[in-house]
């Protein structure tokens, strides 16, 4: 099943997004720089919604919103390096009138097992795109991204 075929239901039990790593991600160590686990983290969220049936654009020019980042933090527990195939995982862990908090993991394929890179928290809030002051979520949103359960996060990443 390809990515943009899950429905939301699946997507909320633990979406799965693909990452190889370019040069252009690493710092002058050869492993990935401690920031770009972000930009990955927001790629997943990105296709995650869309998975879901949300098209961030298309939500902003229709009910005049966009999501924005209001608080993160990462732990990182091994390093990732040049070429390596990370599959990121987005598991949505609490849903409010104005806000979503997400549990996301990066792990590196490739290996027999599979090893847990990073892990990051991050709450996204509705903002209205023209004062950037928190809105409600739109109903029809809400109803595509609601968690169904409690992520069991270790056991989530399998490879794609």
């Amino acid at each position: 099943m390809s990515m943009t075929a899950m429905t939301a239901s699946a997507a909320n039990r633990g979406f799965r997004w693909p990452v190889r790593v370019y040069y252009e991600d690493t710092d002058a160590g050869g492993v990935v720089f401690y920031a770009n686990y972000l930009k990955f983290f927001e790629r997943a969220r990105t296709e995650w919604l869309r998975a879901a049936g949300v098209e961030q654009r298309l939500l902003e020019e229709t009910d005049g919103v966009i999501f924005v980042v209001k608080n993160t933090t990462v732990d990182y527990h091994a390093p990732a390096r040049l070429d390596d195939e990370l599959n990121l995982t987005v598991v949505v862990e609490r849903v409010s009138r104005v806000s979503v908090e997400f549990i996301q993991q990066a792990w590196r394929l490739g290996d027999e097992t599979p090893k847990l890179l990073a892990t990051g928290h991050i709450t996204v809030v509705c903002v209205n795109a023209d004062g950037f002051r928190p809105q409600a979520i739109p109903k029809q949103v809400l109803e595509k991204i609601k968690p169904i359960s409690k992520p069991i996060l270790q056991a989530q990443c399998e490879p794609i």
